[in-house]
């Protein structure tokens, strides 16, 4: 009778299960990749099939990435500088929930110039308190105040008490990105839109 088992077994054919055996679910002390050569093929067993993922691996798709609240200017310009097109947002700007995006930005280009367009619903628009400053390297950063976003609003000598908060919280907040390419700095012109949007246009730097 062993004589039959162990012909049975050493043919490469995987020993049966006993019923009456419990199955262990045991971790392994330790797991070594295998290097040597492949097994013998056993003709009387078929290949397990191949799995092919059909998804492509995602690439250039757009993502967030949360900093530490006292990550360094080094840490963010090279998160900046790292994503190319990306938009740096901090201070009370990146507190916002729901309603209006304060920081979302577009951007446009003609043979001179490039035109950014920046959502900046509820800013002071106070030039002792809002700056935008543009850099020869086409870093464009844009500072301010937000004055929504409060727990209680005085109107018409009213005393209102905010029922819900999704604005922009009030306080100090910086917009930053980068142009397509190297800007002439002292030729950047903005202004306030009617619709909290704020617009400028800087000269591209020509060869």
């Amino acid at each position: 009778m062993f004589d039959k088992l162990s012909s049975y077994w050493g043919q490469g054919i995987g020993r049966p299960l006993d019923p009456q055996q419990p199955v262990l679910a045991a971790t392994p002390l330790n797991s070594v990749p295998y290097t040597g050569p492949p097994p013998p093929q056993n003709n009387n067993v078929s290949p397990m099939p191949t799995v092919i993922d059909p998804s492509p691996p995602l690439r250039n798709q757009p993502a967030l990435v949360f900093l530490p609240s006292h990550s360094t200017e080094d840490d963010w310009d090279k998160v900046l500088i790292a994503s190319r097109h990306g938009v740096g947002v901090t201070g009370s700007a990146a507190l916002g929930k729901v309603g209006p995006v304060l920081g979302t930005i577009d951007i446009g280009e003609s043979k001179e110039s490039y035109l950014f367009r920046v959502s900046l619903p509820g800013v002071v628009r106070d030039r002792n308190l809002f700056t935008c400053d543009a850099e020869p390297s086409g870093n464009i950063l844009i500072r301010g105040i937000t004055s929504t976003g409060h727990k209680k609003v005085i109107k018409n000598s009213m005393t209102f008490e905010m029922q819900t908060q999704n604005l922009c919280p009030p306080g100090k907040f910086s917009v930053s990105f980068k142009l397509p390419g190297p800007v002439n700095h002292l030729q950047l012109n903005g202004t306030f839109q009617t619709d909290g949007v704020f617009e400028g246009i800087v000269r591209k730097k020509l060869p």
